[in-house]
């Protein structure tokens, strides 16, 4: 995969070349986000395709696949391309993990909340809450990943941590 990105980088002129290398985690970070926005649209609708009917369960067990199918996606290429974070024991792999779903279901409760007031309270156009809430945990995913999740050891280490 790294060496896809840098031949699609390689064929860009040298000056959009300089700009992809200068913020490489940030737009890393959209395209895999976008990646994993796309799986979760796609598992949903796959589990709405398979359930015959339209049981009561099917919404949320939809919604709730789909965002592990979403994370575990955006975990594993987040750790190792976005981010580019080692691990070197299960312990360290364990924590980081956890901690990568800790703050996504911290995102999950804020995207509850703004559904909540904005389009159950105030009675906002739900298409448009979801399309602003989506900038909104992004930019939240990529803070607390880049904060909390996948700090740099060697700046921690620095710091006294």
């Amino acid at each position: 995969m790294e060496k896809l990105i840098k031949a699609c980088v390689s064929i860009l002129p040298e000056s959009l070349q300089k700009i992809y290398y200068k913020y490489e985690e940030k737009w890393l970070y959209l395209v895999f986000g976008g990646l994993t926005t796309v799986i979760s649209i796609v598992t949903k609708l796959l589990l709405f395709g398979l359930v015959p009917g339209e049981p009561k369960w099917e919404s949320t067990a939809g919604v709730v696949f789909s965002w592990i199918c979403a994370v575990t996606f955006a975990f594993f290429t987040n750790k190792k391309y976005v981010f580019k974070n080692e691990t070197h024991t299960a312990q360290e792999f364990w924590k980081v993990f956890f901690s990568f779903y800790g703050a996504r279901l911290a995102t999950l409760a804020m995207e509850e909340a703004i559904f909540l007031i904005c389009c159950d309270w105030l009675g906002m156009n739900k298409t448009v809450i979801t399309f602003l809430s989506q900038v909104f945990i992004f930019i939240a995913n990529y803070i607390l990943s880049k904060v909390f999740v996948f700090r740099n050891k060697s700046a921690d280490s620095a710091a006294g941590k």
